[in-house]
């Protein structure tokens, strides 16, 4: 009977601790703008969804990367929040979104993919690693610099404009989004 208590004991912990780490191992995204996003989906497929991206999104097709933001990857998105976009001078969203200033909007929005995965911990270990500073290559070709205050990430442009991190590790099936506040300029 001790032995028959304590086999039930045993493998009802053994149940309880598996179910405790399958839980914490799935990961749950951060809403953006309200709506929920999906690692099981691409990075097209939630920035479709944001509320807060609905810019971006036509930008993004109006420069015809949308079959490479839905590829394999994975790729790190800096993304800028309709909000972001509104801080340009007037007229310039309209005028990048015309066909004739294709290849100018898409050297904007490469500039705000890096090639691989980065999420905050990796971006803070970079930052940490290179004494408060870490530069990244966009897929554009021109670095991204990154520093840290407060735990907050500040991506600096190469025109020295800053964007902060809002929101950090929105997971995607094919890399990862943060969602930053301000447009950055190659």
């Amino acid at each position: 009977m001790n032995f028959k208590k304590t086999f039930l004991a045993a493998s009802a912990a053994a149940v309880l601790a598996l179910t405790t780490l399958t839980a914490s191992a799935q990961k749950t995204d951060p809403q953006v703008g309200g709506a929920d996003m999906s690692p099981t989906k691409n990075i097209v497929e939630n920035a479709i969804n944001s509320p807060i991206h609905t810019t971006l999104v036509a930008a993004v097709k109006a420069a015809g990367l949308v079959p490479t933001l839905e590829g394999k990857g994975p790729f790190t998105v800096f993304a800028p929040t309709n909000d972001a976009f509104a801080k340009l001078p007037a007229g310039t969203v309209d005028t990048l979104l015309k066909p004739e200033n294709k290849d100018q909007l898409v050297k904007i929005l490469t500039y705000h993919v890096v090639p691989g995965k980065y999420d905050a911990k990796k971006l803070l270990k970079l930052i940490k690693a290179g004494g408060g500073k870490a530069m990244i290559n966009s897929v554009e070709g021109e670095p991204l610099t990154f520093t840290t205050s407060g735990g907050t990430i500040t991506i600096t442009d190469a025109k020295g404009g800053t964007a902060t991190v809002t929101t950090a590790d929105v997971y995607q099936s094919n890399g990862i989004i943060h969602v930053i506040d301000a447009v950055l300029m190659p």
